[in-house]
């Protein structure tokens, strides 16, 4: 089960969006280029909603995926960031992937891959893990608590002045710190303490974030039948297309 925010709506993993089991769209050969990294985490998702905007979407599992054709934008999913740090490096894919952060093409990461492009991440596993970086941020992991704590909820985007979004957060991390380049796109209201002053304004947290092309998000878009995260994304990979062109 998975709790709303507010307690009221509770959603059986039976309602959860077909999109988890449905096919890929056929890649068309004008669809801008998305690389997709499928070490692990739910990539599949994010791979059925990008190509049902009309991208063709490509997974990136080994080296020569990466270098097999020049993309317009990457998608780092959500999964386990230690764990797929720890597969970037045997792979040889790290460095890579850091380099393709930095030319400024567009990457959106959600979950576990917010953490993997954070510069900074606190309550890492001991030993620490490896970080593409590149967002000028500090991340939290586990902020909202661990698997039993999920919760969906509503979210305002700034993209999005006509409605609210939905959103599902899953053993989610918290964006403590934005740079000064940084644009926060939507936040979430955190409840005050039990024992707290009933006066006492809520806290809000950064649970969107935008530097340049780069996107992070706090949740998982991909398991919702909510499309702005990846249309939002699509805008910016077909213009890399464009100026690719």
């Amino acid at each position: 089960r998975i709790k709303s925010q507010d307690s009221v709506m509770v959603t059986e993993l039976a309602s959860l969006p077909t999109n988890l089991c449905e096919q890929v769209a056929a890649n068309l050969p004008e669809g801008a280029a998305v690389g997709i990294l499928a070490l692990q985490g739910g990539y599949h998702e994010h791979k059925v909603m990008l190509s049902q905007l009309g991208c063709s979407v490509y997974e990136i599992r080994q080296l020569a995926d990466l270098t097999a054709r020049e993309y317009d934008g990457m998608v780092i999913p959500g999964g386990e960031s230690t764990t797929m740090g720890h597969l970037a490096l045997r792979l040889g894919l790290l460095t890579p992937l850091r380099e393709y952060v930095a030319s400024g093409k567009p990457v959106m990461g959600t979950c576990a891959g917010l953490i993997f492009l954070a510069n900074d991440v606190v309550g890492q596993k001991e030993g620490g893990q490896e970080l593409v970086g590149g967002m000028d941020i500090t991340v939290q992991r586990n902020f909202y608590g661990s698997q039993v704590d999920s919760f969906e909820t509503m979210l305002d985007v700034s993209f999005l002045p006509s409605r609210p979004a939905h959103a599902l957060f899953i053993r989610a991390p918290a964006i403590l710190r934005t740079g000064p380049k940084v644009e926060v796109l939507s936040k979430l209201k955190l409840p005050s303490a039990p024992d707290a002053a009933a006066t006492e304004a809520e806290t809000l947290v950064p649970v969107a974030v935008q530097q340049g092309n780069l996107i992070g998000l706090a949740f998982h878009p991909e398991l919702t039948r909510e499309q702005c995260w990846h249309e939002y994304f699509a805008t910016l990979v077909r213009k890399e297309q464009l100026r690719r062109k």
